[in-house]
């Protein structure tokens, strides 16, 4: 292991296995690493799938279900590439999405198979073939470009690598190919190197390569270099090379010469070859990376060799540049990711130190800005000073690495240096020097800023500052300031100097900067003394810098009244004003007072700006009564009312109308409350009435809903202003359902003349008070009728109306109301003048008039109601004349017929326009038969039923109902709540239906008693219609009816009918017959219709006589009574007695019932005449199958077998079944013999015994299941042999074979089972599973043969089932076996060491030490060793010295006391130059005062605790000891104490060797003093 202070520092950045990566994914097929960002492994099983692990949280790895041959994350960002090949091609389909967005970015078919393939740039994969290579850009959708074609050293090479240089102008391919025949293990490289600018390749030997830039010396623009590393044979020698080379050297420019250097491999890595390079451009350094984990690092500018370690134990197949860290990550084939960083610490220190490179160490630090060079470069800029190579010296202090020499003491340095004439001075070129490099700190800013200024060339400052070269600071710009005041200030801000940047805006007058600047610093200035500074230049500007302090972070800092009271001192009161107006714009309470102070000042100065402000009312906090009374002194009456909050002002306000927009006034009272509203509308009527009503109506009308309608109304009744009440009605009523309302409104108009108004309200208004308004228009006697005709007309005031006209002698409105606006109300005139006793010609001019138009109806009831109908005989007669049909007129008409009596019969029955129910109604009282004739006529059923029943005209009503033949009508007169129903049914019965001779009459009399449920009257009612021989005697319906109303109604009767009536319908009878539970009745009925199955059911189920029912069986002699007294006795349980009769009536098709019943009662003899019977008649499975059954039952073997070999249809598998479920078993035999059923066969005879058949049986069945039951059973019989035979024919299916084995050993039959498994291993279809089963038997019951079955079947056995057998069992040695077997080297390990006295054997244990994967079993095997075999420790320990932390060893060994045991390996391992080791052996070369051993030591391995040990040896007693620690004080630099102890022994060699080497005077000179004094 490296020490602490190695340069290169490892660390595992994570383990792949540990997130969930099975060990079988962790190849170069399967992951790939593109960047330090992401790493991508593809894993196909349990399921295909791809794993995303992002570096930066490593341990949330993103698992997605994607099927592909290779996957690949994009270097930079979240975009991941698939390739998988198309099936039955060669052809690869490639696809790239982007995971974020979830889309696919892009897809392309390659016509040929992509071998190899990596992103190149984050935009670009390179798609390699077997014979050429493309690029392929994510970016559009371009397909893949093809690059070049592959050389032929690459021709069936497994390509490892493919790079670009940075401009994409150089590419490389590399590819790896078996080793030389002499000797193949070790690889062999190639490398393609391809030129996009001339189209060339050259092909070279290298197993790694990779692209750098680099910038020589003299040539501004970077050099393109390519590293590569190569390890061949060549004449038996191995030549391992790292080659650096520039790639298109710039003409005449300086170039990059040639480097290359060798790569020294270990003894033990001779078929070690590299796999990846790295170069690290932050340090310059370059990476490379063996197979089996040697790490080389080299120096790129000089391929100086700066350190070699190896990094792995196990092979690296993957690496990755960290461009962060300037390091790189290798991942290995136990899934771990390491991390390589230089140690910026050590590193520095290791190359001066350890390499002695003085020159590479300093050029290290100066490279990457690291520690540790101090020393040297301080010791290098002297030496160059002293030699006056000032720009070398300059080029060291700019390039020092921490800006070690950028100190004031160094310009000082170069200021001292006199200035050569004609020479550029040293200062000059040092500050030149460090402009070329970078940018200049404060100090060098400063001075050189001084000696430009100086010589006046402020352009070169000014391009400095843009270039950004310069470090700005308050001197700086206080130096700048005396030659440019502008860029003096972008110094200041550079250098937030804040006082000098807001001193020099204001000296700009750029005011608003100050506050934008200050509020980005956080700076406060003056801002009083600013704003006065600009209030006496600039009041414009003034106004802009308060609003914009005003808008501040954090509020303004100066009061709003300070800067107010600013500018009103000097009377700028617009710019007060403006300012006030912006800043109180968020009208806060807190400014009331603000408010108050801007409209003051404006109201006393410009009232109408103060109108204006108070216009846009964006104040609501300021002094109000003050403002008021200024409004009212100002004349701005209306923003006084506005502003005034007592009665008495507003009154005294509010009469300047004549100064106060009249719709702003009217606008004013909205604001008020009712009561105020209203005393400044008196006030306005009381001082000008005519003057201010129209703003007074307004008001009234716009704000109605706040005043209250009767407010305003009674304020104009108050003036009794009618017009305004007009006016103020007008808009409201509209809107209005009061009726009181409308009714002023009418009023008012009246009153003002406006008639047309009063019309049109009366015509179209609905709610004022008809009554009240008619009262009144009457009292008003207007000159036009017209409102009074539209209120009477509308709400039915005729007759009043007719009264008013008629009185008041306005015949002519009569006339035109009657003729021209409503002749439907003629009547009611009529009835109106007929009351006032108007002449009869002036009425029957009038209904003359309106003939037609008039409603006949009303105007009859009117004449009607005084007795004047007469008064209409003209007039109806004319309409009769003119052909009227209107039933009105005719009912008038027939009603002066009746009462003149001329024939009003004749009228009754011929005219057929009058309406019946009227006219009947009309006659009820002067002669109820005219009334019967009416009703009849109109078919009025009610109302004739009425009269009739009154009057007791019953045979009338009789006949009337008989012939209508209604159903309805029947249902009413035959209701039992009807009084006269007795007297109708008897006339009903006596005169009507025998009278009529239609059948349908009497039907619907029948049916309407039947319905009214009154059986006894209908009873009588048939049988005079059907006994006593009228013209319905014989008929159907009426005879059923008869006989059905006597079971309903009187049973008894019913025999009585069935044998005096013939032609009625028997069965239908006799089943209501049977419903009625008339069973003997019902009988006699099926007889006498010889109905004999309906007799037979009778007799069955309802009188239910088994007995009479077979008597009528016997007596009938038909099958179908036979077949239904069969099922009854089925039924009945009487299955001999169902049998028989079933054969009688010869009837098959019940046979499932018949044979369920016999199989319950065990009839099985009467079952086989049964089913013969049935056989006959019908072919059925169930059916032969019972028979078979039967046969059975009763031991009929014989028929069996003779019915099988008949043509049959039973289910005969089905049959066997049930015979062998019911342990009939030589039946089934015989079944299963005949359908060749051998498994069934086969278990039959184990259940008789019959082993030997039964196994043939099984051998014919060859079913798994069967071979199982027969052996079983042979077992359980111990019939072995037998068993055996079956067994065998079992074990070879995997899944039976454990089934078999618990069997046997249930039981205890160990030696049979083991006897059956051995003869199973030499079967033909002998699988895995018999091999392991029988070692799990062995392990259990035979141990002595254990493991010679298992070395012989090692291949064949499933190991980890026997490892836990064997570990039940405590064989250990077999187990140790098994585990190295199946490669569990750990497991294997601990086996040996917990069960060392079995299972240990050094030859064994070293083997399986070295392959496992545990680290910590390394530890435990040396804990061990050093318990139970000392002697042989070093030689596991050599064994593992790779694998091992040797600090470790030895501190275990330390704790033991027995480091002198393990001396052997230390001296092996001490070439590691590892701490813990070096001091150990350096103990034991001073207990065995081996002072040879210790000096070589001391020399070649430095690692140890120097001092320590010098400061122990120079007290020993041994000169040649003491004689070290001299040595050791001289390399570590102690030289005082070195010669004092060489002078204490007198060794005065070793004391002039050392001053020599010191180098110091002082030394020297002590020395000889020393040497004059001896």
């Amino acid at each position: 292991m490296a020490a602490a202070n190695a340069p290169i520092a490892m660390r595992e950045a994570l383990t792949l296995t540990s997130l969930g990566i099975a060990p079988q994914f962790v190849t170069f097929t399967h992951v790939t690493m593109e960047s330090d960002r992401y790493i991508c492994v593809r894993e196909t099983s349990p399921q295909n799938s791809v794993v995303i692990i992002d570096m930066a949280m490593p341990s949330q790895p993103l698992r997605r279900p994607i099927t592909a041959d290779s996957a690949l994350m994009n270097p930079n960002t979240r975009i991941l590439a698939l390739k998988a090949q198309i099936a039955g091609t060669t052809q690869d389909h490639l696809q790239i999405f982007n995971i974020e967005a979830k889309t696919k970015v892009k897809s392309h078919q390659m016509p040929e198979q992509v071998v190899f393939w990596k992103w190149i740039t984050p935009k670009l994969l390179g798609l390699v073939t077997q014979t050429s290579v493309y690029h392929w850009s994510i970016e559009g959708d371009s397909e893949p470009t093809k690059m070049f074609d592959r050389t032929a050293n690459l021709a069936n090479n497994q390509i490892i690598n493919y790079r670009c240089d940075p401009a994409e102008k150089w590419l490389v391919l590399i590819g790896i190919a078996p080793g030389a025949p002499e000797r193949p293990q070790l690889v062999k490289g190639n490398m393609q190197l391809f030129s996009v600018d001339q189209q060339r390749s050259q092909a070279l030997e290298a197993h790694a390569a990779s692209f750098a830039t680099f910038k020589v010396p003299g040539n501004e623009n970077p050099s393109t270099l390519i590293c590569f590393a190569s390890k061949a044979t060549n004449a038996g020698q191995i030549t391992s090379k790292l080659h650096v080379i520039e790639l298109g050297a710039q003409p005449g420019k300086p170039g990059f010469s040639k480097k290359q250097a060798d790569l020294f491999f270990p003894p033990d890595f001779q078929d070690d070859f590299p796999v990846a390079m790295q170069i690290s451009q932050k340090y310059g350094l370059v990476y490379v990376i063996t197979k089996l984990g040697l790490l080389f690092v080299y120096d790129l500018e000089t391929a100086a060799a700066v350190y070699r370690n190896r990094i792995s134990p196990d092979p690296i197949f993957l690496t990755a540049e960290s461009s962060t860290t300037g390091g790189f990550y290798a991942i290995n084939r136990r899934g771990q990711v390491l991390h390589a960083t230089v140690n910026d610490a050590t590193v520095v220190p290791f190359v001066s130190g350890q390499l002695n490179n003085l020159e590479l160490a300093v050029n290290l630090a100066k490279r990457a800005n690291l520690p540790g060079a101090e020393n040297l470069v301080v010791q290098r800029f002297q030496e160059l000073f002293s030699q006056t190579k000032y720009k070398e010296a300059a080029e060291l202090a700019a390039e020092s690495p921490q800006g070690l020499l950028r100190t004031p003491e160094t310009v000082a340095k170069f200021q001292s240096v006199p200035v050569q004439a004609g020479q550029t001075p040293p200062l000059l070129q040092y500050f030149g020097t460090l402009l070329t490099r970078g940018k200049l700190n404060a100090y060098e800013s400063l001075e050189l800023s001084r000696l430009v200024v100086n010589q006046n060339k402020k352009n070169l400052l000014e391009n400095w500052l843009a270039e950004d070269k310069l470090e700005c600071s308050e001197e700086l710009g206080d130096l700048v300031k005396t030659v440019d005041n502008d860029l003096a200030l972008k110094i200041y801000i550079k250098a937030r100097a804040t006082p000098k940047v807001v001193a020099a805006f204001a000296e700009r007058r750029e005011f608003d900067k100050i506050l934008i600047y200050s509020k980005q610093v956080g700076y406060t200035p003056d801002y009083l003394f600013l704003l006065q500074t600009i209030l006496r230049t600039d009041p414009q500007g003034a106004v802009n810098f308060a609003l914009m302090m005003s808008q501040m972070e954090g509020g303004c800092p100066l009061d709003y009244n300070t800067i107010t009271d600013l500018f009103l001192q000097r009377n700028m009161i617009r710019e007060a004003t403006a300012f006030l107006l912006d800043v109180l714009k968020p009208n806060l309470e807190e400014h009331a007072f603000l408010q108050t102070k801007v409209l003051e000042i404006n109201l006393v100065t410009y009232p109408n700006v103060a109108d204006a402000i108070l216009a846009n009312g964006m104040f609501s906090h300021y002094d109000r009564p003050r403002i008021a009374q200024l409004c009212e002194k100002a004349g701005l009456y209306l923003r006084a009312l506005q502003h005034y909050a007592e009665l008495p002002d507003i009154k005294r306000v509010i009469v300047n109308t004549h100064a106060i927009e009249p719709q702003a006034l009217v606008e004013f009272f909205g604001t008020l409350s009712k009561e105020w509203a209203l005393e400044c509308m008196k006030d306005l009527l009381l001082v000008n009435l005519r003057g201010n009503l129209q703003i007074v109506v307004q008001a009234a009308k716009e704000y109605s809903e706040q005043l209250g309608v009767d407010g305003c109304i009674k304020l104009f009744e108050q003036f009794k202003s009618y017009e305004g009440l007009y006016f103020f009605l007008g808009s409201y009523l509209s809107s209005s359902e009061d009726p009181d309302i409308h009714f002023k409104y009418i009023e008012s108009a009246a009153r003002t003349g406006q008639i047309k108004e009063v019309e049109r309200v009366t015509r179209e208004s609905n709610f004022y008070d008809a009554e009240k308004t008619k009262n009144f228009l009457m009292e008003a006697k207007l000159p036009d009728a017209r409102p009074l005709i539209n209120v009477c007309d509308r709400f039915g005031f005729v007759p009043d109306l007719t009264h008013y006209l008629y009185t008041n002698n306005m015949l002519r409105y009569i006339e035109g109301y009657v003729q021209k606006v409503n002749p439907g109300n003629a009547p009611l005139v009529v009835g109106q003048l007929l009351d006032d006793e108007c002449p009869e010609d002036f009425i029957k001019g009038l209904i003359l008039s309106v003939r037609s138009l008039l409603p006949v109806e009303p105007l009859v009831d009117e004449c009607e109601k005084r007795n004047r109908l007469r008064l209409l005989t003209q007039f109806l007669e004319h309409l009769v004349s003119e052909g009227s049909q209107d039933v009105h007129v005719h009912n008038a008409l027939g009603k002066i017929i009746i009462d003149s009596n001329n024939n009003p019969e004749h009228f009754l029955t011929t005219n057929p326009f009058y309406d019946s129910r009227v006219v009947g109604k009309y006659c009820e009282k002067r002669d109820p038969t005219l009334a019967v004739v009416a009703y009849r006529r109109g078919q009025c059923d009610d109302e004739l039923i009425n009269v009739t029943n009154k009057n007791s005209l019953f045979k009338l009503q009789a006949r009337y109902v008989v012939e209508r033949m209604d159903g309805d009508l029947w249902d009413k007169v035959l209701l039992p709540e009807n009084e006269y129903r007795r007297q109708f049914i008897d006339q009903v019965v006596s005169t009507a239906l025998p009278e009529s001779k239609s059948p349908e009459q009497v039907s619907a009399a029948v049916k309407a008693f039947m319905e009214a449920d009154l059986p006894h009257e209908l009873i009588e009612l048939l049988e005079k219609i059907v006994l006593q021989n009228s013209a319905f005697s014989g008929n159907f319906n009426l005879q059923n009816l008869l006989i059905l109303t006597a079971i309903k109604a009187d049973p008894s009767r019913v025999m009585d009918y069935v044998n005096r009536l013939d032609n009625f319908d028997g069965p239908a009878v006799g089943e209501v017959a049977v419903e009625a539970q008339l069973y003997e009745e019902a009988f006699a009925i099926f007889k006498k219709f010889n109905l004999n199955v309906q007799a037979v059911d009778v007799l069955l189920d309802n009188i239910q006589s088994i007995e009479r029912a077979e008597e009528f069986a016997f007596r009938v002699e038909e099958d179908a009574v036979w077949s239904h007294v069969a099922k009854a006795q089925l039924r009945e349980g009487l299955v001999s007695e169902a049998i028989e009769s079933f054969i009688r009536a010869d009837d098959a098709t019940h046979f499932l019932d018949v044979i369920r019943a016999a199989e319950e009662a065990d009839v099985y003899h009467d079952l086989v005449k049964y089913l013969l019977m049935v056989r006959q008649k019908a072919r059925e499975p169930k059916v032969d199958g019972e028979l078979i059954f039967a046969y059975a039952k009763i031991d009929r073997l014989s028929d069996i077998e003779e019915f099988i070999l008949m043509p049959n249809v039973a289910n005969l598998q089905n049959v066997g079944d049930r015979l062998y479920d019911e342990e009939l078993y030589e039946a089934a035999k015989i079944i299963y013999a005949f359908i060749s059923n051998w498994a069934k066969l086969a278990v039959t005879l184990v259940k008789l015994k019959q082993f030997q058949g039964a196994v043939d049986a099984a051998r014919k069945a060859n079913s798994a299941k069967t071979w199982k039951e027969v052996c079983f059973a042979c077992v359980d019989a111990e019939e072995f042999r037998l068993a055996q035979i079956c067994g065998l024919n079992i074990i070879i299916q995997v899944d039976d074979l454990e089934e078999v084995s618990e069997y046997y050993q249930n039981r205890g039959c160990f030696n049979e089972l083991i006897s059956l498994m051995e003869s199973g291993l030499g079967l033909e279809r002998a699988h895995m599973g018999i091999f392991t089963e029988l070692g799990v038997l062995y392990a259990r019951y035979r141990p002595e043969k254990l493991m010679e079955h298992i070395k012989l079947f090692s291949t064949r056995l499933n190991i980890p089932k026997l490892i836990r057998a064997c570990d039940e069992q405590q064989h250990w040695k077999e187990l140790t076996y098994l585990y190295i077997q199946y490669d569990e080297f750990d497991n294997a390990a601990t086996t040996i060491m917990n069960h060392s006295p079995d299972a240990w054997d050094h030859m064994q244990f070293k083997d399986v030490a070295v392959k496992v994967a545990n680290v910590e079993i390394y530890y435990k095997a040396v804990h061990f060793y050093l318990q139970e075999h000392p002697d042989l420790i070093n030689d596991l320990l050599n064994v593992l010295a790779l694998r091992l932390d040797h600090t470790r060893v030895v501190d275990i060994m330390r704790k033991a006391g027995q480091l002198h045991l393990v001396k052997p390996y230390m001296v092996a391992v001490q070439s590691n130059n590892v701490s813990a080791v070096n001091e150990a052996l350096n103990e034991l070369y001073v207990e065995e005062e081996d002072y040879e051993r210790l000096r070589e030591s001391v020399d070649m391995h430095d690692n140890f605790d120097q001092i320590g040990l010098a400061q122990k040896l120079e007290k020993h007693e041994l000169l040649e000891m003491r004689r070290i620690a001299a040595y050791i004080y001289k390399k570590a630099g102690r030289w005082k104490q070195s010669i004092a102890l060489s002078k204490k022994d007198n060794m005065y060699k070793d004391c002039m060797e050392t001053c020599s080497q010191s180098g110091d005077r002082e030394l020297s000179e002590d020395l000889l003093v020393y040497f004059i004094e001896q």
